[in-house]
């Protein structure tokens, strides 16, 4: 979480001294708007690009925690399996976060569409 903070601090410090804000602000444009529809969206996109694939290690980071709390759930599952040598379920777990962690990339990409109308398939 702080990292994520940091990041967005740091894109909305750099973000204000930025030539359209000053347009928008010459413009006369309520401090409201011009955060929320030019500081806002334009500093959030490194914050989405970090917390797709963030997401996707978090839930895939579990192995451990799982283990250690005796909680019941897919890491602790697959630490099993590998002490067992159950290749079958290995290979099965590994695909699915594989796919997790490609269907959370292309989740970022969409969202980066909503953000930023300048980011669009062609």
């Amino acid at each position: 979480m702080a990292l994520l903070t940091r990041l967005m601090r740091s894109s909305m410090l750099e973000i204000v001294n930025e030539d359209f804000i000053r347009t928008a602000r010459a413009k006369g444009l309520s401090p409201s708007r011009i955060f929320f529809q030019h500081q806002l969206r334009n500093a959030i996109l490194p914050v989405v690009t970090v917390l797709g694939p963030q997401i996707a290690a978090i839930t895939t980071g579990g192995f451990v925690v799982e283990l250690v709390f005796a909680i019941p759930g897919l890491g602790r599952y697959f630490v099993q399996a590998v002490q067992q040598l159950d290749y079958t379920v290995i290979m099965g777990t590994t695909v699915f976060y594989g796919a997790f962690l490609v269907f959370m990339v292309i989740l970022v990409d969409i969202i980066y569409g909503f953000i930023d109308p300048r980011v669009r398939l062609k």
